[in-house]
């Protein structure tokens, strides 16, 4: 079972109530999409040049790793329900995926990541330092640009946003090892991940001039894609596939409390959670012993429970778009939200 992609899981009330014989790809979901996306592409590299070599290296090195790009797709899925793309939106996705691509930098030296992506991470080819100051300019990069929207509105979006991206890294840095609270953990999730989902997609439809309520129905969508997105992403950390893009037990090697092991410690049985419990205070995990819990996983069945709370999110996050205009656009937000589910990596 631990071979299988997450497609393959059989939860009745989770993926399954939103799946299709034939799920759509991210690339068939933003086909339309298509020239924006190469514009912004093209602006996300020209417009980091320095004249700091090894800014310019590390900054590419992520920025061209193959990122989905979703964040910023949102913001521009979320303007064109009300009004053809505008250069403003475009510049904000694009700060949308610099604020992104700072956490991650930074993320990793925390976390004392060994990849991102698929390949090495920043920090094991140039060292902390650079990847921690390269963060911040990108971080730096993203707030100079957001100056030149000149909309208030979308500054103190955007400001809260990094507030609370923080605040979660803190929080999960500061959290007990082998707490089984799920409302800590989707805590972290919202503040470290969905908020920015959230605000992307709120800022696409306040750049289009949206109605306040349709503004809020928008950043409703963007937090419940998030947490689905987030918590699909933890499940994929314990199913074995080469197209996940990171390797096998990052999170447990890391011990990053996150939802398939908190449940496997709340429904083992008291020798398999001591077991559990004694390996993440360990120095260092093995491979044997990501294989063990990984199998553990499977028998206490934690990725189907993940993939059903995943579920409850998209679930939302579809209710929303149901308030939404009747477009293409919206199309491609209720089958972003169906995806989040399906995708393998």
């Amino acid at each position: 079972m631990s071979s299988q992609i997450l497609t393959n899981y059989n939860v009745d009330d989770g993926v399954n109530r939103f799946q299709t014989s034939n799920p759509a790809g991210l690339e068939d979901i933003l086909k339309n999409l298509g020239p924006e996306l190469a514009l912004l592409e093209e602006n996300i590299i020209r417009d980091i040049q320095t004249d700091v070599e090894l800014l310019n290296t590390v900054s590419q090195h992520i920025l061209l790793a193959g990122g989905k790009r979703l964040r910023p797709a949102l913001v521009l899925l979320a303007s064109s329900l009300f009004q053809p793309i505008e250069e403003s939106s475009l510049r904000a996705a694009q700060v949308v995926e610099y604020l992104h691509t700072a956490t991650l930098l930074h993320d990793d030296v925390v976390d004392g990541a060994e990849t991102r992506r698929a390949q090495k991470a920043a920090r094991q080819i140039w060292g902390n330092e650079a990847s921690i100051l390269s963060g911040d300019f990108l971080l730096s990069k993203a707030f100079h640009m957001l100056t030149t929207l000149s909309n208030l509105e979308v500054l103190k979006i955007m400001s809260r946003t990094t507030t609370l991206m923080a605040e979660g890294e803190i929080l999960q840095l500061t959290r007990e090892v082998g707490s089984e609270d799920e409302e800590m953990y989707l805590r972290i999730i919202y503040l470290k991940t969905a908020c920015l989902f959230s605000s992307a997609a709120q800022t696409g439809a306040v750049l289009a001039g949206a109605p306040d309520e349709m503004s809020e129905v928008l950043k409703r969508y963007g937090e419940a894609l998030g947490m689905a997105f987030q918590i699909v992403d933890d499940a994929l950390d314990y199913v074995e596939s080469p197209q996940t893009g990171k390797n096998h037990g990052t999170d447990l090697k890391e011990r990053k409390m996150t939802l398939p092991l908190i449940h496997l410690i709340r429904q083992a049985s008291s020798a398999d959670k001591k077991f559990l419990l004694d390996l993440i205070k360990e120095k260092k995990i093995g491979v044997e012993q990501v294989k063990k819990v990984t199998q553990m996983i499977s028998d206490y069945n934690c990725i189907e429970y993940s993939l059903k709370r995943a579920g409850d999110y998209v679930e939302s996050a579809l209710a929303e778009t149901e308030r939404m205009p009747d477009c293409h656009a919206r199309d491609s937000l209720r089958q972003l939200a169906t995806y989040v589910l399906s995708r393998s990596h």
